[in-house]
């Protein structure tokens, strides 16, 4: 889909803690900056639908494992992101997205574009868009 890209993100790996690179302005996907904000997800939760008419999301899964899936009103695309498989998923703005929690502890990060506008957003329950969480 021509509005999803996944970028391989950089880990530096310490005996202390690694260090998880997420974005940085010389990003091509960067777009400005408004918010990051983080969101837990529990182990077979689904957090979505939502799609933003504004907002360029920027999501990584520094911990845990998370199961990010994108729909443009035609198909589906799906990611299974986490720390050890640690990319970024840039989402523009259009379509709908959901998260399902993989791991017991899961952390989804979003540099988003703008700050968050609860008049930009549109929300459907998981029963208004058929897909299989399997």
């Amino acid at each position: 889909m021509n509005g999803l890209r996944l970028t391989k993100l950089k880990q530096v790996f310490d005996p202390r803690g690694a260090v998880y690179h997420a974005l940085k302005a010389s990003d091509s996907d960067y777009c400005g900056f408004g918010e990051i904000y983080f969101s837990k997800i529990n182990r077979g939760i689904v957090k979505g639908w939502k799609r933003h008419n504004t907002m360029t999301m920027n999501l990584t899964v520094p911990m845990g494992k998370i199961k990010i899936v994108a729909y443009d009103g035609i198909g589906f695309a799906d990611y299974l992101l986490g720390s050890d498989n640690y990319y970024r998923l840039t989402v523009a703005p259009g379509y709908w997205v959901a998260f399902m929690g993989i791991s017991e502890n899961n952390l989804l990060a979003n540099i988003a574009n703008i700050e968050h506008d609860d008049n930009e957003i549109s929300s459907k329950s998981l029963d208004d868009i058929n897909y299989d969480w399997g």
